[in-house]
């Protein structure tokens, strides 16, 4: 355990909803970030929940209080590489998940996810809370 820890959306979701286990294991991390995928995934289920402005109030805060990692050239070339990895294996994921996953590559982040799709992905970090 590096320290240094990129949240997937589930895992951003237990926190919302109070998780002791991952408020405890953020509490000791050196590094949190979240990846913009992330951040447009909750978007996605604030605007498709009963409460909308609450929700996405709780993301804005959640976003401006975090570092957001953004895909750029680079996130690309490791999006194209694993999802072109994947297709070979016969083992896809879905493509936010890759994004996801080339965002952790790029900056040598451990993957903190319930994800176990993410397995399938090499040399990336993964642990599971």
């Amino acid at each position: 355990m590096n320290g240094r820890f990129l949240l997937d959306t589930n895992i951003v979701i237990a926190l919302f909803s109070r998780e002791a286990v991952v408020e405890a294991r953020l509490a000791i991390a050196t590094e949190v970030f979240i990846p913009s995928v992330v951040v447009g995934e909750l978007y996605y289920g604030a605007y498709k929940s009963v409460r909308v402005e609450e929700n996405i109030t709780k993301i804005d805060e959640f976003a401006a209080s975090n570092t957001i990692l953004v895909c750029d050239a680079r996130t690309a070339q490791e999006y194209g590489q694993i999802k072109n990895l994947l297709r070979a294996k016969g083992r896809p994921i879905p493509d936010n998940d890759i994004w996801i996953a080339a965002i952790g590559k790029q900056y040598g982040l451990t993957l903190i996810t319930r994800d176990t799709h993410f397995g399938e992905v090499s040399r990336i970090t993964i642990e599971a809370w």
